[in-house]
């Protein structure tokens, strides 16, 4: 039984993690390319990022810029990355020190203005779940302006079917549907890496979409053939 089916025909999904450096960025270029190559004119934004690096000239952040190459003819980058921090560190404590107030309002707003151009639109969130954006606001509270389903990405590692469990509390908590979720392997795991997955499994209501085992090189290309049995 799960809480919501897993539907690509959806206006659109939040995509978040239980940590930083999940593989929150893989699944959703991975998702996205497998929409495009469907013939579906979806994109993928990264309304908040805390990290940049030259790309063509511009200070720009390395996951965003990874979204946009899948869409062409692509938007332009601030509608793609509205709110971008130099240092990689938590984006409430960079919007403050750059006397920035990071608006849901107007991140909402460029996902409705891409939303006349792009269906579904995906959107990746920054950290994990309750990672702040302000004094009162939260990825979560974004995802819930935005009234989207989520799709959870879970590293499977020491640790994570507490963090697992605790997001899939909040999710539902917020009242947003967890569509599905996705384990990745960013570093090995071995011995018991399939016996956390059967755990999380057993216990998460809501469709398991792909296992992606470690590879030190994985792209979306790499990903793609794991998210086959989903319907993706």
């Amino acid at each position: 039984m799960t809480d919501a089916p897993l539907s690509p025909s959806a206006a659109g999904y939040f995509i978040t993690g239980t940590d930083t450096e999940v593989g929150k960025t893989l699944v959703s270029c991975t998702l996205l390319r497998r929409l495009r190559e469907a013939g579906r004119p979806a994109v993928a934004m990264k309304p908040v990022a805390a990290g940049s690096a030259l790309f063509d000239g511009h200070c720009r952040n390395e996951d965003a810029v990874a979204l946009r190459r899948l869409v062409s003819p692509a938007p332009p980058y601030t509608r793609i990355n509205p709110y971008l921090f130099d240092p990689p560190i938590a984006p409430h404590i960079a919007a403050e020190r750059e006397g920035i107030v990071i608006d849901p309002a107007v991140i909402e707003a460029h996902y409705n203005d891409l939303r006349r151009d792009y269906d579904p639109v995906l959107v990746e969130g920054a950290g994990g779940w309750l990672v702040p954006l302000g004094p009162d606001t939260t990825i979560a509270d974004l995802a819930r302006r935005l009234g989207l389903p989520v799709i959870l990405v879970v590293a499977i590692r020491l640790g994570c079917i507490n963090h697992a469990l605790l997001t899939v509390e909040s999710i539902a908590a917020h009242g947003l549907p967890l569509a599905g979720w996705v384990a990745t392997f960013p570093r090995p795991y071995e011995g018991v890496g399939a016996e956390v997955v059967a755990s999380l499994e057993a216990r998460i209501r809501a469709p398991l979409l792909a296992v992606i085992p470690h590879h030190p090189d994985i792209t979306p290309v790499l990903a793609g053939p794991y998210f086959e049995h989903s319907g993706w």
